[in-house]
């Protein structure tokens, strides 16, 4: 039987954002799997990414769930706020969806071939075709960029982008404020449902495979703490693993509708969580909506780093004079291997 090494019992303070994509960490707290694997965990649920990277430069949080490009852009100096970050562990992959207002005909945009057509000729409102995305370094706004570019349309002259915490985006795009996001579940269904808007594509069909939320730590939790950090990594490895389980998804569904979570309905959970996701124009299968675990998708590899990294170059995020260094050096690894060698039986 495997030996959890002791840890200093010091309480880690783990940020994220209320998304199903948090299921990690939900799990892990609700199932116990933090104290089985003898670490001491604080949630702290935040409003934004913005917030998750200002906690994480002050020293406010441990670790957090997070969009990858916080690690690059506190490890970098982005942005002016630099501090030492890793990523022992890729949480998710795939889990966002671009949404559109029902104002905007699904039969002209389809899957977004007709959206420039749209845009030139039937947009007559007094303002900018306006969408938002939820950060400014995250895989929502790399996704947008690639879509709109892909489909003819270019941001910032045929399209307004602005950034939006996730929970705001139902509600700006019903009073007519916005035309569209891309953003993670369940902001895409909770806007389906109410029947405001549609969906026109997934992440998983924008960018097969792509890597999405990762657990981003503190350099002195991965230094002075690094026994607290592999037993926080195991768990999570652990609650990944259980997340993909499928018999295990209505109790999923079940912990990330409380309060403490998401706040979500359990129908709008259920729709990207499922067996099928419904549009709002159809359903479609929803099998690889959420990836939690399966293959190599939880190990912090530099291909996934690189995904990134070329994702931010080509919407021109990096400065001209910004390299990205050592990718192992944010993408651990050596901790993730570490960390997997605690794993306890499933």
């Amino acid at each position: 039987m495997f030996a959890i090494p002791p840890s200093s019992r010091q309480t880690i303070r783990l940020g994220f954002l209320p998304l199903n994509d948090c299921a990690p960490l939900a799990v892990a707290k609700e199932t116990g799997l933090f104290s089985r694997y003898g670490v001491d965990v604080e949630l702290v649920r935040l409003p934004g990414w913005a917030t998750v990277r200002d906690m994480l430069f002050f020293g406010e949080l441990d670790a957090a769930q997070s969009i990858a490009g916080l690690a690059f852009s506190l490890t970098l100096g982005i942005g002016q706020l630099r501090r030492d970050v890793c990523v022992p562990l890729v949480l998710s992959a795939h889990g966002n969806a671009i949404t559109l207002a029902n104002r905007i005909p699904a039969e002209m945009v389809g899957r977004g071939e007709g959206l420039a057509g749209f845009i030139n000729h039937y947009w007559k409102e007094n303002r900018p075709f306006t969408m938002a995305a939820a950060h400014r370094y995250s895989s929502h706004h790399l996704l947008l960029q690639s879509w709109l570019r892909q489909h003819g349309v270019q941001p910032g002259r045929d399209v307004e982008l602005i950034f939006l915490p996730p929970p705001l985006m139902p509600g700006h795009l019903a009073s007519g404020h916005l035309d569209g996001y891309c953003v993670g579940e369940p902001w895409n269904s909770e806007t389906i449902l109410s029947g405001e808007g549609w969906c026109a594509a997934t992440s998983a069909q924008i960018a097969s495979g792509h890597p999405e939320k990762v657990l981003v730590a503190s350099g002195e939790l991965a230094g002075e703490r690094r026994q607290d950090l592999l037993a926080l990594t195991a768990a999570l490895l652990h609650a990944c693993r259980l997340c993909q389980t499928p018999n295990f998804r209505e109790e999923l569904i079940r912990i990330l509708s409380l309060d403490r979570y998401t706040g979500a309905s359990v129908a709008s959970l259920r729709n990207s969580l499922g067996p099928v996701f419904d549009t709002g124009r159809g359903t479609i299968d929803a099998s690889m909506f959420h990836v939690f675990h399966g293959s190599d998708i939880n190990c912090p590899t530099p291909d996934k780093a690189s995904w990134f990294l070329a994702g931010m170059r080509s919407a021109d995020l990096l400065p001209d004079n910004t390299t990205g260094g050592s990718l192992t050096r944010i993408y651990r690894h050596d901790l993730y291997r570490a960390a997997s060698e605690l794993l306890l039986p499933a």
